[in-house]
């Protein structure tokens, strides 16, 4: 990565310094409850560095989809108070993003203190589409950390978007890499340039829509490409295959065929499906064959024997990628194909696979379903930012830093 980082600044010394950070602290929220701290957690070695270096360190980050504008319930409030007990001091939360408070509170800033701005995009020039509006934002965040500050990109799950706290703020200060941003890059780059075969990607969700580009991307270049989830009902569809009540994508059904024709022998489909009669926890369920999904019923998970199929697979695999959940992992009843699939790249892992787990649900998933973080060789956190780079597609939040 051909940029300075984060233990380049630190040589330059931080003393007394403010120092702008980007994080990505975009945490799932439960009536105001964080339900999964991994990304706090994930953005604390960079700040902790900064702070015991004497750096007075100003945070800025968004929470949820607000739209242009202050939305309590999207409040930054309980990401301060987790960031606090992670960091174990003090983190300030300013009461606006660049107002009058955040500007107050960072000239009363000390050498150690840290100051997390509120949602960074309740200020709608964040995602403008027009450069002067992203710019004006972008330079009065520079005025909090002064004419000698410096900016560390370490939200790698917003490098994919080129927005005032990621992008237009790097062209304004001395700019360098956190320790997430500069490991996600190193990660993503073995994965296209250093990858050991057997190589078998795992896609699952929702949509085939939100991951055609990289199954078009990776499937000429993997041997194995096991599809689950939601996504998987729309290509069972393109092979002429009854679905139920399931998740389809009718649009995307001669695109998925296509997929099919063009690679047969690396796409992986379930054989099996976990079906209910209703979209909840307590539904009546059952195992079917994936040609004998019931009309009014609707697939929630891949079945055991697909688990063991892709299993058999996966931990044969040097290098895996995983970005998806198999089923609706959030229900216990249908969280058994995630759950053993993971197991199965965990296995990979012990037998000396290099596996990364793509971020969002599939990071959610781990953590949720009590399997060891440690039991993969990396975990993102980042899942759009990870399948845009996967894609061959260029990161703003990146490029930038490499100027």
């Amino acid at each position: 990565m051909t940029v300075k980082t984060l233990q380049d600044l630190l040589a330059e010394g931080v003393e007394g310094r403010g120092v702008l950070v980007r994080s990505d602290l975009n945490v799932p929220l439960d009536n105001g409850v964080i339900t999964d701290p991994g990304r706090i957690i994930a953005s604390v070695p960079t700040i902790k560095a900064l702070v015991e270096a004497g750096a007075k360190v100003v945070l800025t980050a968004h929470l949820g989809r607000p739209k242009g504008e202050p939305d309590p319930a999207l409040s930054l409030a309980p990401v301060a108070e987790r960031l606090a007990q992670e960091l174990g001091r003090n983190v300030q939360l300013a009461g606006d993003v660049v107002g009058q408070d955040a500007l107050a509170r960072s000239e009363g800033l000390t050498d150690g203190d840290v100051l997390l701005l509120e949602n960074i995009r309740f200020d709608p020039r964040e995602t403008s589409k027009d450069d002067a509006a992203r710019g004006k934002l972008a330079r009065a965040l520079v005025e909090l950390v002064g004419d000698d500050g410096a900016f560390v990109s370490d939200g790698f799950g917003v490098v994919h978007r080129k927005q005032a706290s990621v992008y237009d703020v790097a062209e304004l200060l001395p700019h360098y890499a956190g320790t997430l941003v500069a490991a996600e890059v190193e990660v993503l780059r073995k994965l296209t340039t250093e990858t050991e075969r057997p190589y078998a990607v795992v896609l699952g969700g929702s949509k085939v829509s939100d991951k055609l580009a990289v199954i078009e991307a990776l499937a000429p270049k993997v041997d194995t490409l096991v599809i689950g989830g939601g996504m998987c009902f729309t290509f069972l569809a393109a092979q002429g295959l009854p679905v139920g009540s399931s998740l389809l994508q009718e649009e995307m059904i001669e695109t998925c065929r296509g997929l099919l024709d063009r690679y047969a022998d690396v796409i992986h489909l379930p054989r099996d499906i976990v079906v209910a009669d209703k979209f909840a926890a307590d539904a009546e369920s059952k195992v079917v064959s994936a040609n004998e999904i019931p009309e009014s019923w609707m697939g929630l998970d891949i079945g055991p024997d697909s688990a063991d199929r892709f299993g058999a697979l996966l931990t044969e695999a040097r290098t895996v990628f995983w970005n998806g959940p198999m089923g609706v992992f959030e229900f216990e009843k249908f969280a058994d194909g995630t759950r053993r699939v993971a197991e199965s790249i965990v296995q990979a892992t012990e037998k000396g696979a290099f596996t990364v787990v793509g971020g969002g649900d599939s990071a959610a998933a781990v953590r949720t379903l009590g399997l060891p973080e440690d039991g993969f060789s990396h975990i993102s956190t980042g899942g759009g930012a990870s399948l845009e780079y996967l894609e061959g597609k260029e990161l703003p939040g990146i490029a930038v830093l490499e100027g």
